[in-house]
């Protein structure tokens, strides 16, 4: 009991001579992240989720239960810091249109602002949108290169496979 007593003790007064030297402990800052992104053109304003990646190495999906919502991968740059920053949203679901449901009616010059954790609202122009076959994906360009890509799906669906065949990809610089 006196040990835990003195342990307790030292610790308060490393604290008091630190306070006395003006010298404080920070706490280190939280990771920065993208909260939500608003699309004016086409009526987008929706909450972001964080996204890993499944056992199978491909980037999780948003729920189907949440198709207002869009996810930002984790593992991609945080949008407004250097690198390649992805943000992904459904198209539809079985019964209605989800978030990137118009995103392929983005044009050039088009803005799209991306709220952080840290309060900043980064601003970004569509510099291009592109549909391309899923087996032609351009992993390169959505996920080394810098600037947002916002990516869901297109094209034709597949009642086989039970998915498009295509993806939509908006590639946007900062503004």
């Amino acid at each position: 009991m006196a040990r835990a007593t003195r342990v307790v003790l030292a610790g308060a007064a490393t604290g008091l001579v630190l306070v006395a030297f003006g010298r404080t402990v920070q706490k280190a800052p939280e990771a920065v992240f993208p909260e939500s992104i608003g699309i004016p053109s086409i009526d987008v304003d929706a909450p972001l989720m964080k996204l890993g990646l499944t056992g199978d190495g491909d980037i999780e999906l948003p729920p189907y239960e949440k198709p207002k919502v869009a996810g930002w991968f984790k593992n991609s740059a945080v949008p407004g810091d250097k690198g390649a920053s992805v943000i992904v949203g459904h198209v539809d679901t079985k019964d209605a249109p989800a978030v990137f449901f118009k995103l392929r009616q983005l044009r050039k010059g088009e803005l799209v602002e991306v709220e952080r954790s840290d309060g900043k609202v980064v601003k970004f122009k569509v510099d291009a949108v592109e549909q391309v076959h899923k087996s032609t994906f351009p992993v390169k360009k959505v996920y080394v290169d810098d600037g947002l890509k916002l990516v869901t799906c297109g094209g034709k669906f597949d009642y086989a496979k039970g998915e498009y065949d295509d993806n939509v990809i908006v590639y946007a610089s900062r503004a």
